[in-house]
């Protein structure tokens, strides 16, 4: 959901009742990966659980990731972040981690007055499983979104046809050019959030969606709101004659076997779901009480649970069957739920307009502030606002689910969204970068706030024309943390930038005249060619600077040398000259 008082999503990134007797678990199948493991056409599993290594990662980060997430069930720095979470990771058909952590229900009230939640008896809190049901909040604006792809596939929506041309009362009140698109992207010009849930009958709901004025001309400005993904949900459930619950059901969770995701789940549910607010004023919209079992949503429960931004259930694992048939193009086993080229389309940004803000059809691409290292321009997710968060990042084929219960007690004790950035930056450290040249290759590190160096020795470079060449690798936050290839003549007092100039595999040369690297490279190798300062006793170096928010996958250097005409004056292969290098903060990795 936006946030209740118009939050934009960026800024949230920078910053019960008796059980009743015995507990109903006959509903939910008994293992996750047994009943939702989809098969390929080959008959074999398009999903299953297996180690770091079968998935091509490395181990130690995901042990990291697990161990920086239990962090956040201590005050951080003043409330838990969450009660609890469920982590998996996973890249190509292998989920490498599936690890709960914490409690799914632990508080049945929070008091206000001492700013302290009020916890069931120990025998009636419930932990974390693999299978425990999360209110999804926002990431429901996925489904909603490829439910809208599959229309647009089959001719009964036009992407840049007017909204109005589907619900002719949309067009009221200046809306009569917001299209398809701009509901998808964020871009129609609709405030982030309006309390439907004062409207005392679905009917008015509607009204005031057709009614509500926009902030600005459509497609002038990216701002994200709920109303985009309701207005798409009374598109849907117009031009398919179905419920958007029905069309979820028929047309995503049941052809790839998401058994455990829906709107509305049953009562026989809720002791695998994880509990969410105690939901009253001032803070809430509505005074509920304990939500459990039902959707957090303001708007969602007044819209009956069943809405375009908010409302679905699911756990982990269905999650990761959604990421592997969307990373696999479409399809899962025997099933298609969309072609290659419309899932294209949801990895493919059409908000260039509007640059920190890249948007696919229904993914947000691009976003350090959740994604965290994982973040490549092609990487696609979301959150949602009770802690849960999907991201895939085709590059590496890898996927992440973070689902946490961070309003459990109330909505105030989290901000910002730090754990999901620390599990995606451990992720995103566990897929390995293969040395260049040789056994191993310098790493810059993935620090924030940090300044990492690596020297050569001083070297004669007063007479010809000395070259420094490399290999090098780098993936920065964009602008905010770069790398730069600098020297000195005076035995660092001063620093000064070296340009140099960049080739990737059958790519054409790229020059940096900054002597800088920042931002998205491909993450491939690329061929360095530097000239050189003439000096007696230049010093040159590579430093990689952070800033205190987010950091990219770092930097790595291989192969260093330095040549005048046919003379070497370093050859980091030579051992002799290796043990010469200087390094803070940079490490060597065999990848």
């Amino acid at each position: 959901m936006a946030d209740a008082r118009g939050i934009s999503r960026r800024h949230m990134g920078l910053g019960a009742v008796a059980l009743g007797g015995g507990l109903a678990f006959a509903s939910l199948p008994a293992d996750p990966a047994a009943a939702a493991a989809p098969t390929r056409g080959d008959g074999r599993p398009a999903l299953r659980h297996g180690s770091a290594r079968e998935a091509g990662l490395l181990p130690g980060p995901l042990k990291q990731l697990v161990a920086d997430a239990e962090a956040f069930l201590q005050p951080s720095p003043r409330h838990p972040w969450y009660a609890g979470a469920v982590l998996l990771a996973g890249r190509g058909r292998t989920v490498a981690l599936h690890k709960p952590i914490g409690m799914a229900v632990r508080y049945q009230a929070y008091d206000e007055e001492t700013d302290t939640g009020v916890e069931f008896p120990p025998d009636r809190q419930i932990p974390m499983a693999e299978d425990t049901v999360f209110d999804l909040a926002s990431v429901s604006k996925l489904f909603t979104s490829i439910l809208a792809v599959q229309q647009i596939e089959r001719g009964r929506i036009e992407l840049e046809a007017p909204v109005a041309s589907y619900l002719p009362d949309f067009g009221r009140a200046g809306k009569q050019d917001v299209t398809i698109r701009h509901l998808l992207t964020h871009t129609s010009g609709f405030r982030a959030w309006i309390p439907l849930y004062t409207a005392p009958t679905y009917e008015e709901k509607v009204q005031r969606v057709y009614d509500e004025a926009l902030a600005g001309p459509p497609g002038t400005a990216y701002l994200y709101s709920d109303l985009n993904l309701i207005s798409l949900q009374l598109v849907l459930e117009h031009v398919t004659g179905r419920r958007l619950d029905v069309l979820l059901r028929e047309e995503i969770t049941e052809p790839l076997g998401m058994r455990r995701t829906r709107y509305n789940p049953p009562a026989s549910w809720k002791p695998k779901i994880a509990a969410t607010e105690d939901a009253r004023r001032p803070w809430s919209g509505l005074d509920r009480g304990l939500v459990w079992g039902e959707v957090h949503d303001e708007n969602a429960y007044s819209l009956g649970g069943v809405a375009g931004h908010a409302g679905v259930f699911s756990d982990a694992w269905d999650l990761a069957v959604l990421a592997r048939t969307l990373l696999d193009g479409g399809v899962c086993g025997r099933k298609r739920i969309l072609r290659p080229e419309s899932v294209e389309l949801m990895f493919t940004d059409f908000n260039t307009a509007f640059p920190g803000d890249e948007h696919g059809l229904g993914f947000e691409l691009y976003q350090h502030w959740y994604m965290g290292a994982m973040a490549t321009p092609r990487t696609a997710g979301h959150t949602g606002f009770t802690g849960t968060a999907l991201v895939l990042d085709p590059t590496t084929d890898s996927f992440l689910v973070v689902l946490g219960n961070s309003v459990h007690p109330v909505r105030s004790w989290r901000s910002g969204s730090a754990p999901r950035v620390a599990a995606a930056n451990q992720l995103a450290r566990a897929v390995p970068v293969r040395p260049a040249r040789g056994r191993t290759a310098w790493f810059s590190g993935m620090a924030s706030a940090a300044t990492a160096t690596l020297a050569l020795p001083a070297l004669d470079t007063s007479s010809g024309v000395a070259r420094l060449s490399c290999a090098l690798w780098w993936d920065t936050e964009p602008k905010a943390d770069v790398l730069v290839l600098e020297s000195s003549a005076d035995g660092g007092t001063t620093w000064e930038p070296v340009p140099f100039t960049t080739r990737r595999p059958g790519g054409a040369a790229e020059a940096h005249p900054t002597g800088t690297a920042t931002g998205w490279s491909g993450r491939v190798w690329h061929d360095l060619t530097a000239e050189l300062p003439a000096a007696p006793g230049l010093v040159v170096r590579w430093r990689y600077t952070t800033d205190r928010l987010y950091v990219g996958r770092g930097a790595y250097v291989d192969g260093l040398r330095v040549e005048k005409g046919r003379r070497r004056l370093f050859d980091e292969a030579r051992p002799a000259d290796a043990a010469r290098l200087r390094a803070e903060g940079w490490s060597r990795e065999t990848g």
